[in-house]
Parts: C-alpha cells; structure tokens; sequence
C-alpha cells in the first residue's frame, strides 16, 4: 500500500476557539415518512414494545447515539398537518391521507406519544408549525394546547387527554420547506416572510421566550437560494432566532472523489448563509445575530430507485430505507466535521432522520434493531464532542475532484473541554487508496497523552450492516498513535473517519 509522501499537519492552541458546541448540535428528525414511527420508533405488539407501544431496543439505540433534540413531526408532512388530529382517544382519531408522501396516515402516534417519546429517550422536542395548508391561528392553537398550564379551552383539552403538566415546548419551526414547489402551501418569499413574521409575533404573544426557526432555502441550489433568506429575513428579522438550512449528498455517476469532498459544498453552503443573515442585519441596523439551524442534512441516494414495491396511500410504506456503507459513513463523519467547525453559528441541527428512513438505526417489524455505519460518526461525536471548537488550520496533500477542484485529503476539527483539558480530534482521510500521515502540533494546548484512537474503515469501502449481520462493521482501535515531543504522530487509514482523544490529565 503506497501513501503521500507528505503528512498532513495543523496545530492547537486553546486561545484560538471558534464557539463552544450547543447540545442542539446534536439533534435528529422524526417525520410521519415511512417507516421511521410505526415499526420503526412504535410498533405496540412487538415483543420489545413497552405499554405506550414504544420499542424498548429502539428507545436505547437512540440513547447510545446521544441524540438531543428531535423535529417533529416534518418535513413535508407539517405542511399538510393536522395536529388535533392526532389527540384524544386513537379510537377517535381520523385516517387521513397525507398528500407529500401520498401515504395513509392513521394518527395512531400523536403529538402526546410524541412528548412521551421525549421524555423516554432525554430529548428536547423541536415543534413545526403547518404554514402550508393553515396559518397564524392553528400555530397559536397549538402553542396553546402544548404550553399554557391550563385554564383555557385547549390547556384543558390537553389535560382532559392526560398531560396536566404543560409540555413546555422552546424551539418551534415556522413551516418547512416554503420555498419548494413540492411542498403543499408553497409560497413566495415575500407571501412566506410576512406569513413568518406575523405568525412569530402572535407566538410571541403567548409565550415571549420562544426560539423561532424560519424556513431558508431547502436546498443551496435552488434558483432562489440566497435571495429568498434575505426576503425572508427583511421581514421576519425581529421576531425569528434561527434561520433553516437542508442538504443531502449522494454519489452520482461513480464520482467517488467529489463524493467524498461533500462537506466542501456544506461548509460553503453554511458561510454563504451566514453572509446573508449578517448583510440583512447590516441593512437593518439590528444588534442580535441570527444563528444557523441545519434541521436537515444527511447522505441520501435520491436518484436510486426504490427497491421494495410501494403503492400510493399504503400505510407506512417502505420508503428512503438507504443502507449505508464504509464510504457513506466517512461522508457523513466530514459532514459533522463540518458542522463543528461553523459551531458559532450553527447551534442547532437535525440529522434526517432517526430510524429507518436514511437512518442510523434500522427495525424489520416484529425483528430486530441494529446500527447502520453512520450510526457511529454521530455517537462519538456526541459523547466526546462537547465543550469549545479549537480553530484548525489543516496543511494536507490534496487530490482532484471534479467538482470541487483539488481538495485537502484530511477533514479534520477539535474539541477541548476547558474544565479538563481534554481534547478530542475527529478527522477523516479522503484518500480511497492510501494511508495518511497525521502531525499534530500540541504546543498551544500544553502537555497530552493519547487516551484513545478509534478508527471506522475497512477493505471493503461498501460493507455495511444488516440485519442478518449488524457488527459487520465498528470501529477499531488504531495502533501506533503517539506523542513525541510535543507532537502528535498517526497514519489514518485510507477512506476512514478517526476520532482520537487526548488528556493532559496525569495519572
């Protein structure tokens, strides 16, 4: 096996931090989509089941992935939602037809399974809003219903159906994907902007301390991207905290080296809404900054067809079920390096979504749950991940893309947490062929020993999990990681994601 004669090299110094890392970094997304709640999070009858139908092998897979926050409940399907719908006696419940993915939504799994889903795994629910179909006042009679202690028509109902308590819901979504003509409701801009705003302001209204998401393009190729956050912002800037950001990435065309270099185009992607949301703040003369929310990213192969037979208006069709490989999962790693880098910015996201629809958890009904490839990248990085961002500065061999022009082999960022001094470093090797040498200058961050060097990679850049044999592939222990002199020395395997912690603690 040959590799780059020349290492990759960055340095650390602890006074040269880009943000700390908010815990909603870490979030996923639960749509009414396929198979991600019924069989996947709430199957009543299996034998895994607990008595609200939850899967209990489910439950402590997202768990052990560390997820923080869940969307709910869309993605497309907010925009066609009814939400008292999905209250009350089930017995009593409508079948409806959902129209963005022209399936037969039961509302068997409402908005109080839902609460209870939170409570269950430790997570904070990120609500959306349907602004596709309906408007200001089905967002102010939600908010009620979810949030006010009680006394009124709605906080009652609520406490009529169970819940005395108030879910205490912080973080809403203003719609989902307004911008794309897909999306049931869609709207212009400025129909959007105004829409936004005065539906924040009512919020508001009930319950000042809201943090509010407006919807930003859904993709940064779409003909409006950029012009459409400004419209938005110009009108929404006062009453909104966050502006939403979306991508998928897929291999196209066996452009395996553009793939790999994806998060080339997220990074791009974050800094160019940044720009915006800080020229519109420019403009408008405002002193709050608007963060980002990436409440939907992931490697998604949207062109391949669907394997299984589906017909319209089945109920919870097989829809999305991607199986990811060795070569998704080193992707996926460079994405969430991508994130942490822009983590004074980005303070929330989502990754899309949590179980069997392009997810790192997988359930067969009435069988098994296991963890897909991408399952660890997102583990690790949320158990170790924590604390401040250290600038990285990467000097890497570079190799060709088609896309991108001559990319960095190595994708790399650090975490320190203050209070120990530990570090943590996650970094992938793009190369599909060779080893790279990794130097790490310590000298800013004083004295480290190597705690541990993991390693997700394997001869077989399509290997994958399943159920028949779901540890086919996890990570590994590297060997011959060192410090030497200040200096950290490591060969990353060829297309691997790596994350290697360091402690200055001396025992």
């Amino acid at each position: 096996m040959s590799r780059p004669t020349a290492p990759a090299r960055f340095t650390l110094d602890s006074a040269f931090g880009i943000g700390a890392v908010h815990p909603r970094l870490y979030g996923s997304f639960v749509e009414h989509l396929g198979r991600c709640v019924y069989t996947g999070i709430y199957e009543p009858g299996h034998p895994q089941a607990d008595t609200d139908g939850l899967r209990r092998d489910v439950l402590e897979l997202i768990q052990e992935l560390g997820v923080t926050t869940v969307r709910y409940p869309g993605g497309n399907f907010v925009s066609g939602y009814r939400w008292e719908d999905s209250v009350g006696p089930r017995e009593e419940r409508p079948v409806r037809l959902d129209l963005a993915w022209k399936s037969t939504e039961t509302n068997e799994f409402g908005l109080g399974e839902f609460m209870d889903f939170c409570a269950k795994t430790g997570t904070e629910p990120m609500m959306a809003v349907n602004l596709g179909t309906r408007g200001v006042e089905d967002a102010l009679r939600l908010l009620e219903y979810s949030n006010h202690p009680g006394g009124t028509e709605l906080s009652d109902l609520r406490a009529a159906h169970g819940a005395k308590e108030p879910y205490g819901i912080k973080m809403w979504c203003l719609g989902n994907e307004m911008d794309g003509p897909w999306q049931t409701g869609h709207k212009t801009a400025e129909e959007y902007g105004r829409l936004a705003a005065e539906t924040a302001r009512a919020m508001r209204m009930i319950q000042p301390g809201l943090e509010l998401v407006a919807c930003g393009s859904s993709a940064s190729g779409m003909p409006t991207f950029a012009a459409w956050e400004a419209t938005v912002l110009e009108a929404a800037y006062d009453q909104v905290d966050y502006i939403s950001l979306h991508a998928y990435y897929e291999e196209v065309d066996g452009d395996r080296d553009s793939f790999l270099a994806s998060a080339v185009d997220m990074e791009h992607f974050i800094e160019s809404v940044v720009a915006t949301c800080d020229h519109v703040r420019a403009r408008l003369k405002e002193k709050k900054r608007i963060n980002l929310s990436f409440d939907e990213w992931n490697v998604w192969y949207q062109k391949r067809p669907n394997p299984h037979q589906v017909e319209d208006w089945q109920q919870a069709p097989r829809l999305l079920e991607d199986v990811y490989t060795v070569t998704d999962a080193v992707v996926f790693g460079s994405l969430m390096i991508a994130l942490l880098r822009h983590a004074d910015r980005v303070t929330a996201a989502s990754l899309a979504q949590l179980v069997n629809v392009i997810a790192p958890i997988m359930t067969e009904p009435g069988g098994p749950a296991w963890r897909q490839t991408t399952f660890f990248p997102f583990a690790q990085a949320s158990t170790y991940g924590r604390g401040r961002v250290l600038r990285v500065d990467v000097d890497s061999p570079t190799y060709p893309t088609a896309r991108f022009g001559d990319v960095p082999l190595l994708h790399a960022t650090a975490v320190i947490d203050d209070e120990t001094g530990d570090i943590t470093v996650f970094a992938v090797n793009r190369s599909q062929t060779d080893t790279l040498p990794l130097e790490i200058d310590l000298r800013g961050v004083g004295a480290h020993t190597v705690a541990e060097h993991l390693v997700l990679a394997d001869g077989d850049p399509e290997a994958a999990n399943t159920a028949d044999r779901p540890d086919r592939v996890t990570p590994h222990p590297a060997t011959g990681t060192t410090v030497t002199d200040g200096v950290l020395h490591a060969e990353l395997e060829p297309l691997s994601w790596n994350m290697i912690r360091l402690t200055g603690r001396q025992d």
